[in-house]
């Protein structure tokens, strides 16, 4: 009751997988049916067609019960995952674990007795011209597997071993980005620019931007600090927030709509042409929160170099940006700070002062009156009194020139220039020293296109490390979403073989066979295979949500592995020899094992294909599942006949012995 209808909790919902076990028992009724008329030659009564019905959903019922039992269990992992993806994909496991328990009740309940009541008058089990054409095709392939076992098995590790091989080339990063339907660009000026002149600048950015990109509906911009000052941000400062047009209404450059990239590209040229002295870096309005929230800073990745000296710290940071810019994928690379402020400092020459008898008080007083101001009366408005402050104009403060010529008192009463008893200089100062962990830190922002966050980093601590040396006590610190990916794998990677070894159990309470319960195993490095390769072909990265495909495949390949082997072992109690057990078996199991791949895998196609909001986070989930229930079909039809031939006939010839 407390999970919403979202992205996740509907969107991810298999209704394909959900009927599964209502296939497997389904098809096995009507064939015995079928068969029992067949051998009776007439229509069968009401109590023979609920007895066939009864004793056919017994035959499927226990491996139909622990296959869904065992795909509802492998979405156990996802609930163990914490953080943001545990909050993104919890509703997705807890929905799918509801709906597989209530689809796994009316399988075994409401299945049998709708086959009982409506299945009535003569049955007869065709075959379509898909399932004969299977069959025509499999039965070659499926002898010729069983007499050449060794080379199967060796193809099959070897798929397998090459699919390790790129996975490690896939790259990672913590989840798809998300197409939010609009930028934020943050907007760097001159450090010393003041609030009148940002935002002067500000509005002709505005003007430009939606006379200039068609693509552009509307912008607004954000400057200064709120009365609640959870983000604020310098004059020279500001978030501007750009809402584009659809897709299909942008400009096409060689026939194809350009991209968002290619967008924000255009508008950083048209800006800077127009309204120079403006940086800009670009990410979208949730996703820039959720970086700050993460790190502090706005970007992707965020490089710290901690340590005493500030001066060295930018030193090095200056290092890193030229490190960093030349890597592959590195949209944007900034220097956290806005650079140095000019500042005037006004030093007192003792020497001078004595001389011509001021007193350093005095030179204070006239300083603070031209440039902070000096109370020189007061205004009554109604019942509010408002004090009159004199200073210089804004112009004549910003030169040193005009200060130069203020005049001061000696005294004796006398007046001289004050350029006569102090120096005057501008020095650069830094606008704002940061801290973390108790320590000065520097930072370099980065936002990563065309390229996965996981290689990105990799890449850039190995340049760093052989191209930037530190000195004692300085210390970098990359940060970013990807530590969130690195959490989130290690807790897998304890979860997840917990869960697969529980279902293991539930494979031998199954089966009672270790042996059996191992080569039903076979399918899940047989469907992770596929997973991988359909993420290759597709070019997406692995993330956390094509871990939780991965996580749902394991189910679904375990299912049909299951239903082969349990049906093997009943004919051999029947009396059939291994080998016709094995042949006999496949032929008659393959229109379902068919039914419950395909029917499952057409329920993610909707996923794979979608470009609607939200499509980047379902997309590699279900290319996994698709990829992964493909492969491990073809290769479970073939291998675990094989292997199961191989390894029984083994066992038979030592027992007789």
């Amino acid at each position: 009751g407390k999970v919403s209808g979202n992205l996740m909790s509907l969107g991810a919902v298999d209704f394909g997988l959900i009927i599964d076990g209502a296939v497997v028992i389904v098809e096995n009724i009507v064939r015995r049916l079928a068969l029992r008329q067949h051998e009776l030659g007439r229509a069968l009564t009401a109590s023979e067609r609920s007895h066939v019905v009864l004793a056919a959903s017994r035959q499927v019922a226990n491996p139909m019960v622990f296959g869904v039992l065992i795909i509802t269990i492998v979405y156990v992992p996802i609930l163990a995952l914490s953080g943001v993806e545990g909050k993104m994909f919890h509703p997705m496991a807890i929905t799918v674990m509801m709906a597989l328990g209530g689809a796994l009740v009316l399988a075994v309940t409401l299945m049998p007795v709708l086959c009982a009541s409506l299945l009535r008058g003569k049955l007869s089990e065709k075959e379509n011209f898909f399932v004969r054409g299977c069959k025509a095709v499999y039965a070659p392939l499926l002898r010729l597997a069983l007499k050449l076992r060794a080379l199967v098995a060796l193809g099959a590790l070897g798929i397998c071993l090459y699919a390790g091989v790129v996975f490690q080339k896939l790259g990672a990063e913590f989840v798809p980005q998300l197409d939010e339907g609009s930028f934020t660009a943050m907007v760097y000026k001159t450090a010393s620019a003041s609030l009148e002149t940002s935002l002067e600048m500000e509005f002709e950015t505005e003007q430009v931007i939606l006379e200039n990109v068609p693509e552009v509906s509307r912008v607004f911009s954000r400057i200064g600090s709120s009365e609640i000052a959870t983000d604020p941000m310098p004059p020279n400062e500001n978030d501007l927030y750009i809402f584009y047009k659809p897709r299909d209404q942008w400009r096409k450059e060689d026939g194809e709509t350009i991209s968002k990239a290619r967008l924000s590209a255009i508008i950083t040229q048209e800006v800077q042409r127009l309204v120079p002295g403006q940086d800009f870096m670009w990410a979208q309005p949730i996703e820039m929160k959720f970086n700050e929230m993460l790190e502090g800073i706005r970007s992707d990745i965020a490089v710290k170099i901690f340590g005493r000296d500030y001066g060295t710290l930018e030193a090095k940071a200056e290092e890193i940006i030229g490190v960093l810019e030349q890597i592959p994928g590195a949209a944007d690379v900034e220097f956290e700070s806005n650079g140095r402020i000019p500042v005037m400092e006004v030093r007192l020459n003792r020497k001078a002062m004595s001389r011509l008898n001021v007193q350093a008080a005095e030179v204070n007083r006239v300083v603070a009156a031209a440039l902070g101001g000096e109370v020189v009366g007061g205004l009554l408005e109604g019942n509010r009194q408002r004090e009159i402050v004199v200073r210089l104009g804004r112009e004549r403060r910003e030169r040193i020139e005009s200060v130069r010529g203020l005049g001061v008192r000696t005294a004796d009463g006398g007046v001289v220039p004050i350029e006569k008893v102090v120096d005057f200089e501008l020095v650069p100062q830094v606008d704002a020293i940061n801290r973390e962990l108790s320590q000065r830190r520097a930072a370099v922002m980065v936002n990563i296109e065309g390229r996965d966050v996981e290689s990105f980093v990799a890449e850039a601590q190995e340049r760093i490390r052989a191209e930037v040396t530190l000195p004692e006590g300085y210390y970098i610190d990359i940060g970013g979403q990807f530590e969130n990916l690195q959490a989130a794998r290690e807790r897998l990677m304890f979860v997840v073989p917990t869960a697969l070894a529980f279902i293991f159990l539930l494979v031998f309470a199954a089966l009672g066979s270790l042996r059996q319960a191992a080569l039903v195993y076979t399918g899940i490095p047989l469907a992770v295979t596929g997973g991988i390769f359909a993420l290759a072909l597709r070019g997406l990265p692995f993330s956390i949500s094509a871990a939780v495909g991965f996580i749902a495949l394991s189910g679904v390949a375990v299912l049909n592995g299951l239903v082969l082997i349990n049906y093997f072992n009943e004919l051999r109690e029947e009396g059939s020899s291994v080998r016709d057990a094995v042949v006999d078996g496949a032929l008659t199991r393959l229109r379902p094992v068919l039914m419950t791949a395909l029917v499952a895998s057409l329920g993610f196609v909707p996923m794979a294909i979608a470009t609607g909001a939200g499509a980047e986070v379902q997309r590699p989930l279900a290319t996994v599942v698709i990829g992964g229930i493909l492969t491990s079909t073809c290769l479970t039809l073939l291998l675990l006949p094989s292997l199961y031939f191989w390894v029984e006939r083994r066992f038979v010839a030592a027992d007789e012995a």
